[in-house]
């Protein structure tokens, strides 16, 4: 495994977030609350879709009004952020500096040789979430192909508890490209009224890029002259 690859990920990673905002798709965020008898008893369910405006601008908007029926679990804004910004999970150079980085060993997953690193965050700073768990790294691309942990840190106050399911998030090549695909979690939280059985899914789909001039380069920069 090369000594510097975390520095090399991270910053493909800034290449795919990069590339990444230039693309229209879909996101399909499903959670659940399973009964006892492994049957749904709840569902929060939202469709958004990324979009341009024709001058260009970036926004995201509902596909369809979101749907409802959650009796043991409220929804908070760090469960949508996480969504967002943790379990896809873009391990990019400017959040690098608050995570140790170790070798976890080789993995072979759906054909693609990885190296496997474990990520924690060095310290967890009052506001900002984080994950904590493995990734695998493609070691023809240097890009993340999977990433299986979860958000942290968990939230518990006298007033109100804030827990978070395990899951894995699974990429696959858009254009070139590893992008999120499908993240899955099944997972029981332990509350202190007792534990509850949650299922989440998000489905990234049609991934289209939009007209850009931006020329993105993978791969290590050329040294300068």
């Amino acid at each position: 495994m090369p000594r510097d690859l975390a520095r090399r990920v991270a910053r493909n990673e800034s290449l795919t977030r990069e590339l990444r905002d230039q693309y229209t798709f879909r996101q399909d965020f499903r959670f659940e609350e399973i009964a006892t008898n492994g049957q749904r008893s709840g569902l929060y369910r939202e469709i958004r879709d990324v979009v341009f405006s024709p001058s260009g601008e970036r926004s995201e908007v509902l596909a369809a009004v979101p749907v409802n029926s959650l009796s043991r679990i409220r929804l908070t804004s760090e469960d949508f952020r996480d969504v967002r910004e943790i379990q896809n999970f873009l391990f990019t150079e400017d959040v690098l500096w608050l995570y140790r980085v170790q070798s976890r060993g080789e993995e072979r997953i759906d054909g693609v040789d990885c190296w496997v690193l474990g990520v924690s965050p060095r310290n967890e700073l009052e506001g900002m979430r984080f994950f904590e768990g493995l990734l695998w790294v493609s070691k023809q691309d240097e890009e993340i192909v999977r990433a299986s942990g979860k958000a942290v840190p968990e939230i518990r106050t006298t007033k109100s508890e804030n827990l978070f399911p395990h899951f894995t998030t699974q990429r696959e090549k858009i254009d070139g490209h590893w992008m999120p695909a499908f993240t899955g979690a099944d997972d029981e939280l332990s509350f202190s009224t007792g534990r509850q059985r949650v299922r989440l899914t998000v489905q990234f789909t049609n991934y289209r890029r939009f007209a850009a001039e931006t020329n993105i380069r993978f791969g290590d920069p050329a040294p300068e002259p």
